[in-house]
């Protein structure tokens, strides 16, 4: 509760006046029976005349108009507080996962997240609206309309006290079968979310591929999940009405038979009669309306629950501890000492063990092995997209765990082995990179990524709309446009993360030619597979198993470094056969 609390402060006022306004619309529902029975008992048979008619159909007028006004009021504030709340709440959310390090989305489906964002927060709102405008309104009938049928007859009243145990038996084995249904309902909705997106994102490998059959299926048997489990969770709200209607309409005859009886030996009129039959349905109405919110609030506690998993997720990656949160990169110069990492921590094989090695300012490196050698892992662990687990990993001798994340991560420029591009106009891509550069610094960049070319052969130019992930892109030209975006942020230590492996070798050549140039004193480590992307740099890395192997120029591992060797004869020889 505390941590709901801070969404709740806000909208306080709207917290407290719309419950009140709803005990005014109660105190007129508890009236209005009463003023009905003076009618016909008066009125009617007392004769008391047109003008006590008159009087009280006033009265009861004045208080339908204040029965409306406190119902549209409270409804108002209702809604103003628990659509204020969920908004704050979701803001919470999305900055919590936005907050989160790899390792942390690595326990989340996107299609999970989504489903939290929006699907869970929406059942709180909901229920939270039914609660401000229910919960007194509810126990507020209940206990007026109770009060006045003892008032108006105790002994008839103790036919309507038989049928609550009933009902609040009911009511608990409703909330403890309806929660664990609920949960397993929003499961299949997260599974259902993420088939959804991963289809719409892969729409192209799908329909390469020709897999839209098999991706049918796949949503088939992902909704006809949800479907099935919906029914399964909504058979206790089926349940639920025809159970109360009918101990509602049970109790009603009970009321009706012994009232007619007393009505006919004379201990009642008939006017109270109908008041106490209006009164035995507000009471059961009032315990269906308990019913219902406990019904939305089994739902609702099962969205909350799942919500609280990602609040109260641990975050790994943090600057809290730093020592130097100050201070920022300014040579560029790495050193990893003694460094073991892992993915999964209880796996007993390292994905990087003892590295050591160290890249002077303004070095060029190359990183070259096979395909799971630990290449990404590696770099991944300089801006700390990931902690190492052993050992030290030092930018400028200092611990990447003594910088503020934002001050690391702004002289940290890496381009990842997958290129990503948002909807937005190209420019507007670029300026991820330096939101507040001008236009001569984006064109000065793409041309330094060879990218200006063929952004100033579309109609638009750098105001062309990218569809979402650029997919109205070639791959080399996303990779370009990836490398201009870091460029722009002139970053001390600049990764390559295999990012120039859909662009041909003359254009690469001058994109790293430009480097020499634009990124002059700034560290420059580019991942790559094919050796002469990095044969040139001062210093080759060369990984196998997530162990270094070998390591000096391409003179020197072609002399000192089996791995090495074999890599480079094996594409020499590819390019004489081809």
């Amino acid at each position: 509760m505390k941590r709901y609390w801070k969404y709740v402060r806000p909208y306080l006022s709207a917290f407290i006046i719309g419950p009140i306004l709803m005990i005014v619309e109660v105190i007129g529902e508890v009236m209005m029976p009463l003023l009905l029975s003076k009618i016909i008992d008066y009125g009617i048979s007392g004769g008391r005349g047109i003008s006590y008619i008159i009087a009280m159909g006033i009265l009861m007028v004045i208080t339908a108009l204040c029965m409306m006004a406190g119902g549209v009021g409270g409804a108002y504030f209702a809604i103003k507080a628990s659509t204020g709340f969920a908004n704050d709440l979701r803001k919470d959310l999305f900055k919590q996962i936005q907050s989160f390090s790899f390792n942390n989305i690595d326990q989340y489906n996107t299609g999970s997240l989504i489903t939290r964002l929006t699907n869970d927060i929406t059942q709180v709102q909901n229920m939270l609206q039914m609660m401000l405008r229910m919960a007194l309104r509810a126990p507020g009938m209940l206990i007026g309309a109770l009060i006045m049928a003892f008032v108006l007859n105790p002994k008839l009243a103790m036919a309507i006290l038989c049928i609550v145990p009933f009902l609040a038996i009911a009511i608990y084995l409703i909330l403890k079968v309806a929660f664990p249904r609920f949960t397993n309902m929003q499961k299949k909705l997260d599974a259902l979310n993420t088939t959804t997106q991963e289809n719409l994102t892969n729409i192209r490998v799908v329909k390469s591929f020709v897999r839209e059959q098999y991706e049918e299926k796949k949503f088939k048997k992902a909704s006809t999940e949800l479907k099935e489990s919906t029914i399964n969770a909504m058979k206790i709200v089926i349940f639920t009405m025809p159970a109360m209607t009918l101990a509602m309409n049970i109790t009603t005859l009970a009321v009706v038979w012994f009232g007619g009886n007393q009505i006919i030996i004379g201990s009642m009129t008939t006017g109270i009669l109908t008041a106490y039959v209006n009164y035995v349905s507000q009471i059961l109405i009032s315990l269906v309306m308990v019913s219902i919110i406990i019904l939305s609030g089994s739902r609702a506690l099962a969205s909350a629950k799942r919500i609280d998993e990602v609040l109260c997720t641990d975050i790994d990656l943090t600057d809290e501890n730093a020592l130097h949160k100050d201070i920022t990169v300014k040579y560029g110069k790495i050193e990893f000492r003694n460094v073991c990492f892992k993915y999964y921590k209880n796996n007993e094989r390292w994905v990087l063990e003892n590295m050591n090695f160290v890249i002077n300012p303004g070095e060029t490196v190359g990183i070259i092995g096979s395909t799971g050698s630990g290449k990404s892992s590696l770099v991944q662990l300089i801006p700390r997209l990931y902690d190492a687990d052993r050992g030290e990993v030092l930018v400028d001798d200092v611990n990447v765990k003594d910088y503020s994340l934002k001050n690391l991560r702004n002289g940290v420029g890496i381009v990842l082995q997958k290129n990503v591009l948002f909807s937005g106009t190209i420019k507007e891509n670029l300026k991820w990179g330096d939101q507040n550069a001008s236009d001569e610094a984006i064109y000065q960049c793409a041309e330094s990524a060879q990218a200006h070319g063929f952004i100033t052969s579309f109609q638009d130019g750098y105001d062309t709309e990218l569809g979402q992930g650029g997919v109205n892109l070639s791959g080399g030209q996303k990779q370009r446009l990836c490398i201009a975006r870091t460029l722009l942020k002139k970053p001390k230590v600049l990764i390559l993360d295999d990012s120039t492996s859909a662009v041909d070798t003359a254009t690469e050549a001058k994109i790293r030619e430009s480097f020499k140039i634009k990124l002059k004193g700034a560290t420059k480590i580019i991942i790559a597979q094919r050796i002469s992307s990095v044969i040139d740099a001062d210093k080759i890395i060369v990984l196998d198993g997530g162990k270094i192997v070998g390591m000096g120029t391409h003179a020197e591992l072609m002399r000192n470094c089996q791995t090495y060797s074999e890599i480079y004869y094996s594409q020499i020889d590819k390019k004489v056969t081809a």
